[in-house]
């Protein structure tokens, strides 16, 4: 049976026990590997970048997922995927030009890995319309990215909506994670949205029995 995939963020683990958090993570039953990577100068934060990702990977079999939320990510995108990377996603309006951000979607999908772009959660819709013949995966934040622990916006569920209608006009598919906020009480709100991947960092570490929170949310499809 098909269901959502849970992707826990390590933004929300303790940072001197990464390893250890990625192990972990696996044993809870979870599907991905969520990794936050902030630059301090698009979100104001900074977290890690490739050699993190590179030290994660010697640790876990499970997909890594970079999300880049870094001005210009065309530039690090195959340092990211030859790091171990097998998700890159990158939010279009922090790319150089339109042009530089249909590129780095080539360039992660020439080097064999999943490719995607976020939209923010003060940025519409739209800003995704000229990538989506080529994702594979279109995250909507549902916070405003920069920082872990915020609280859930659900009106931007509706991009979601309005995206996966767009696609299926054009034939297309692709996931839809949502990120930010997300945890057991909003995941049948995120599925019923078009979700298939949900981003849960603080509902997941925080939790009191990490496993139980992320089987709650691999709602079946």
């Amino acid at each position: 049976m098909k269901k959502i995939k849970v992707a826990p963020s390590i933004l929300s683990a303790d940072f001197c026990k990464m390893a250890e958090a990625v192990c972990d993570i696996k044993v809870w039953g979870a599907d991905i590997v969520h990794c936050d990577v902030m630059d301090g100068v698009y979100v104001p934060n900074l977290t890690f970048g490739m050699p993190m990702v590179k030290s994660l990977n010697r640790h876990t079999d499970l997909p890594l997922d970079a999300h880049l939320m870094i001005i210009r990510p065309e530039r690090y995108v195959e340092q990211f995927c030859e790091a171990g990377a097998d998700i890159v996603t990158f939010h279009p309006e922090a790319c150089q030009s339109e042009e530089t951000a249909h590129k780095a979607l080539g360039e992660i999908r020439d080097a064999g890995k999943k490719c995607g772009v976020a939209v923010n959660a003060n940025m519409p819709a739209e800003i995704a319309l000229p990538y989506l013949d080529e994702i594979d995966i279109l995250v909507i934040m549902t916070v405003q990215a920069g920082f872990g622990g915020q609280s859930f916006k659900p009106e931007c569920l509706k991009k979601a909506e309005f995206l996966k209608a767009e696609a299926s006009k054009r034939g297309i598919t692709f996931d839809i994670e949502f990120d930010g906020g997300v945890c057991p009480s909003n995941a049948a709100q995120c599925k019923d949205a078009g979700a298939t991947v949900l981003v849960a960092g603080n509902a997941v570490f925080k939790s009191s029995d990490p496993a139980a929170a992320i089987f709650s949310m691999q709602l079946p499809l």
